[in-house]
């Protein structure tokens, strides 16, 4: 038997499988999943990457030694990263600052730079990431504005590989497509293809709640107000110039809530780790598919890979902070830990390890102080200070018992104490260490009361 292999990574771009799911509530439709995550970079973006990047260079528009300067919100950044290594271009990213960190760490893991920007501004004002992008463009010679929100090499990547793809993997039988828009680039690509191939096929958006193209696609204009949403790389405030939304036939806004928890069952059901973008496209293509009366066949996509998402929608304590899973209430101070003793998620170390044993769990768990235990109880707690003054003198002493550097004198609070006892606490600097009787519970900090008070607008 022969074995083939590719002559180099920007090969394996596309061609991607699909997967039909069988352990979702589909209603009386069949469901299959286009698996762009299997792309080499991750996600559908490096489609667009390829083409962008050699539409460029056909164009004449990029000269070795150039820089690529693009706007992004992680993946075509990703996928722009992969194709100008392998072409040796420079590559500047300019992303909002929701973004999540693996994304950035990918980014620059593979080579490019990365300005962060404001998220919570729209087109116009001088920190939006796009009018950014253009400026540096404009005042850094020998470079390229790469554009993917008004450049037609964009939608062309979808019209000429993934529509195609699409329609021979599902037999030429297919009834709806279920996608996104962040440029607008896989809807346009989409909507040319099938306009030709199957103008029966009925084009579903599925938009995050707080943008406004779900409405544009319906009425032809943009809502006056929109609000920020957390799901990454598609939904906008300003239509992209490359979109095509003409045959857009069924809408639905799915809010961040439904979109996250739909990336879970996603995950435990059909054993697909997938970005929040996807959450957000299976939660509309489960709509849609419950609500026909007669069978069809409907395609959706698994945009990207969960594993840029783990700090967020797979983090059971930043999913709780969001107030998008719920534990029991208790109704005291309890609700306020994030990290509950009792349920063995609190970052605790033991009276018999060393201050490095601390220091470490500090930089592993991000926290910036942990109880030490003995017997099961709390017999102090050590922060950054109290490490930094035990080690400063003699760095030796990272080696000491963390009751070296431990307090032992502690501010306790129970259970039942009210709000404002708390900020006594955290007035003098210190953390709230919860007791229920003897028993320790978990910390309080101030982050930790900020999104208790947040989660109850």
């Amino acid at each position: 038997m022969s074995l083939s292999s590719y002559g180099n990574v920007l090969e394996m771009i596309g061609n991607t499988p699909l997967m039909a799911v069988r352990r979702l509530d589909t209603g009386p439709c069949e469901l299959f999943l286009k698996l762009e995550n299997q792309n080499p970079g991750g996600s559908i973006k490096d489609r667009v990457g390829l083409y962008l990047i050699e539409a460029a260079e056909r164009a004449g528009s990029i000269r070795p030694g150039g820089t690529l300067i693009e706007a992004t919100a992680g993946n075509t950044g990703l996928g722009l990263a992969l194709v100008a290594a392998q072409k040796g271009y420079r590559l500047l990213l300019v992303i909002p600052d929701k973004m999540s960190q693996e994304k950035i760490f990918h980014l620059r893991a593979m080579g490019a730079e990365v300005m962060m920007t404001r998220s919570d501004v729209s087109k116009g004002h001088p920190e939006y990431y796009r009018d950014v992008a253009e400026r540096l463009a404009r005042e850094m010679p020998n470079s390229y504005f790469v554009n993917q929100f008004g450049n037609p090499a964009n939608a062309q990547a979808h019209e000429e590989t993934t529509a195609p793809e699409i329609w021979e993997q599902m037999g030429h039988k297919l009834d709806a497509v279920v996608c996104g828009a962040g440029t607008g680039g896989t809807l346009a690509g989409l909507t040319h293809y099938f306009a030709r191939t199957a103008p029966q096929l009925e084009l579903v958006l599925a938009d995050p709640a707080g943008s406004g193209l779900a409405a544009y696609a319906t009425t032809g204009r943009l809502p006056e107000k929109m609000t920020p949403w957390l799901v990454e790389g598609i939904g906008g405030d300003s239509v992209p110039p490359v979109g095509d939304f003409s045959r857009v036939k069924r809408t639905y806004s799915i809010p961040d809530v439904e979109a996250f928890r739909t990336c879970r069952e996603l995950l435990s059901k059909e054993g697909i780790i997938a970005g929040t973008s996807t959450g957000t496209l299976l939660a509309a293509a489960l709509r849609y598919c419950r609500e026909q009366k007669q069978p069809k066949r409907v395609v959706s996509f698994v945009c990207d890979s969960g594993n840029k998402y783990l700090s967020k929608v797979y983090n059971d304590y930043w999913m709780l902070d969001q107030g998008f899973i719920e534990r029991e209430h208790l109704g005291d101070l309890r609700d306020l830990i994030a990290r509950r003793h009792s349920e063995r998620a609190a970052v605790t170390v033991n009276a018999t390890e060393t201050v490095m044993a601390a220091y470490r769990r500090m930089k592993l768990y991000d926290v910036s102080q942990v109880p030490v235990m003995q017997d099961g109880k709390i017999a102090g707690i050590v922060d950054e200070e109290d490490i930094l003054l035990e080690v400063v003198a003699n760095p030796a002493h990272f080696n000491e018992p963390v009751t070296r550097a431990m307090a032992s004198h502690l501010v306790t609070v129970p259970v039942d104490a009210p709000i404002s006892q708390l900020m006594e606490i955290f007035k003098r600097g210190m953390v709230a260490i919860v007791m229920h009787g003897k028993e320790f519970q978990g910390l309080i900090t101030r982050i930790d009361l900020l999104n208790w008070l947040r989660r109850r607008l």
